[in-house]
């Protein structure tokens, strides 16, 4: 039983077993078919990489030629953008060298407009002293508020169109408020009625000088007097001479005054040039605002007439009734002056001229 059971597997072959030749079986050959194979993917490999390398060429070549062609519009696109920058660079050296002239332009007008502005403000500046200066002058002198109001009112409106001089104008502005509400006579209205007067003193007939009344019989008719009633204008003319007559017969005079004086020619100039400096007086009285002395003045010039020149003249009785309503106004008023605007004036004045000074040096 032992021998044939060695003997069996080697005797007895199985169907599904391969037999290889012995040469296959032999590392040798191993070796060289994977060299064979090895060598086949490595040719495998080259021609792909060959292939790879190829379109990666002509893509890069593609790219290089792309790159050129972008290269070259750059360049082009840079060439232009020097030659405008040399353009923009052109016009503004251009626009620079404007500027500077309009820079030194500008330099030279506010240079001169800074002198005429400092020529306008010594102008209005020396009008508006001269514009005060009178106002003073008016109201010290001849005491006119009126002529002050207008003159103060005409320097503040000048001084309202220029922005200098601020300080000034408020004081100004605060004369005219301390002037307006200062108790003002019509100085010009009362002035005028004594002018009136004035004009009419050689013309008032003298009281010794008047002559009796014309009858109606002497004074021109009025109108032809009809012929159907002409017995009653015979009548009327009648009546009209015995009336007279009758007047020649009786006179009338006042006796609760004197009787006027007779006087010589010489007396009747001394007298009519005595009212005439009495009114003069007056007038003078007036402007200077001396209550006292101008009621004195109308009130004597008033007795003269009444006493001297015949009252029954319309001229003699509208004088003594304007003197009359004269004497009884009040022309005084409260003592003003400008004293503080004129020293602020000094002042202006004095500063400007030391700083125009202090500029020249």
């Amino acid at each position: 039983m032992t021998e044939d059971h060695s003997a069996g597997p080697s005797a007895v072959t199985t169907p599904s077993r391969r037999t290889w030749p012995r040469s296959l079986r032999s590392p040798l050959a191993w070796l060289v078919g994977l060299l064979f194979v090895a060598i086949g993917v490595l040719l495998w490999l080259v021609w792909l990489g060959s292939e790879r390398l190829d379109a990666t060429r002509q893509e890069l070549s593609r790219r290089l030629t792309d790159s050129d062609t972008t290269q070259r519009e750059v360049q082009a696109g840079a060439r232009q953008n020097r030659e405008a920058l040399d353009a923009l660079q052109a016009k503004v050296g251009a626009l620079d060298a404007g500027l500077a002239e309009m820079q030194s332009q500008q330099l030279a007008l506010e240079a001169m407009y800074q002198e005429l502005s400092r020529v306008r403000d010594d102008r209005l500046f020396a009008e508006i002293e001269q514009t005060v200066a009178i106002a003073a002058q008016q109201l010290q002198l001849a005491g006119n508020v009126e002529a002050t109001l207008i003159a103060l009112q005409g320097a503040e409106a000048r001084l309202a169109k220029s922005a200098q001089f601020l300080s000034l104008r408020k004081l100004i502005a605060r004369d005219i408020e301390r002037l307006k509400s200062l108790p003002t006579a019509d100085v010009a209205g009362i002035a005028f009625k004594l002018d009136g007067i004035l004009g009419s003193v050689n013309s008032l007939p003298l009281a010794f000088e008047q002559r009796p009344e014309r009858s109606r019989a002497e004074r021109p008719a009025n109108g032809d007097v009809p012929a159907s009633a002409e017995w009653r204008s015979i009548a009327n003319a009648w009546l009209a001479e015995l009336w007279q007559e009758l007047r020649q017969l009786v006179h009338i005079e006042r006796i609760d005054r004197p009787d006027p004086g007779l006087l010589a020619p010489r007396e009747v100039f001394f007298l009519r040039e005595n009212l005439r400096l009495r009114l003069l007086s007056a007038r003078l009285a007036l402007l200077a605002r001396d209550g006292r002395s101008f009621q004195s003045d109308v009130t004597q010039a008033s007795a003269w007439i009444d006493q001297y020149f015949d009252p029954r003249e319309p001229a003699v009785v509208a004088a003594q009734a304007t003197l009359r309503k004269l004497a009884g106004l009040d022309v005084m008023r409260e003592p003003a002056d400008l004293n503080e605007t004129l020293a602020a004036l000094r002042n202006l004045k004095f500063t400007r001229e030391r700083g125009d000074r202090s500029a020249e040096r």
